[in-house]
């Protein structure tokens, strides 16, 4: 097997392709698309978006110090694109991709209706790294759409068929390939007939 070397890069794909709803002090809003935001503790619950200071979403985050990422979806994937291509100076981008504004339970920043799952966060940090700055956050509260509960109350957001990116193009999830442990569980023994 043959190997290349390339120059350093970011190659820990795919990611997650989220739209992100920002607001400034005077409650002017808008949605930028990112791939560069995860999780980043579990307790306390903390997330992070990183986004060059040249993008109009950039000072709206600085003013508030608060954003929510909202999980996109297939249904959603024009929308993801659009948002991630053009500038809120210049569009407004809810009113274009007919996406509802959610009055978010915590934060002053609206959610999308449209999006199976809304995380709403708080900026404890920003840390700037270069060529964009690391906002990271607590997580103060998530919305789920009731509609993708099961008949035990789990939340399946596989049914909302979440999408991905990956080197320029978006890719749906496909099927499971497994579940958290299963290399390790201990198989059940057949019963003998």
């Amino acid at each position: 097997m043959s190997r290349q070397v390339w120059k350093p890069g970011n190659m820990v794909y795919p990611v997650p392709a989220a739209m992100v709803t920002v607001a400034d002090k005077e409650g002017n809003s808008n949605i930028i698309t990112v791939s560069w935001t995860g999780t980043v503790c579990t307790n306390p619950p903390m997330a992070y978006v990183s986004i060059r200071k040249e993008r109009f979403s950039h000072h709206m985050i600085m003013e508030t110090k608060e954003f929510v990422i909202n999980i996109t979806t297939e249904q959603l994937a024009y929308a993801t694109d659009f948002c991630g291509v053009r500038s809120g100076r210049d569009v407004d981008k809810f009113k274009e991709m007919k996406l509802t504004k959610g009055t978010s339970s915590v934060v002053s920043v609206p959610f999308i209706e449209e999006c199976p799952v809304n995380i709403e966060c708080r900026v404890t940090q920003v840390l700037p790294l270069g060529s964009h700055d690391m906002f990271l956050a607590e997580v103060v509260a998530v919305n789920v759409d009731e509609v993708y509960m099961d008949e035990k109350n789990k939340f399946c957001l596989d049914k909302a068929n979440p999408i991905v990116y990956s080197h320029g193009e978006y890719f749906g999830l496909g099927k499971q390939l497994g579940n958290f442990g299963y290399s390790v569980r201990k198989k059940k023994a057949r019963k003998k007939k």
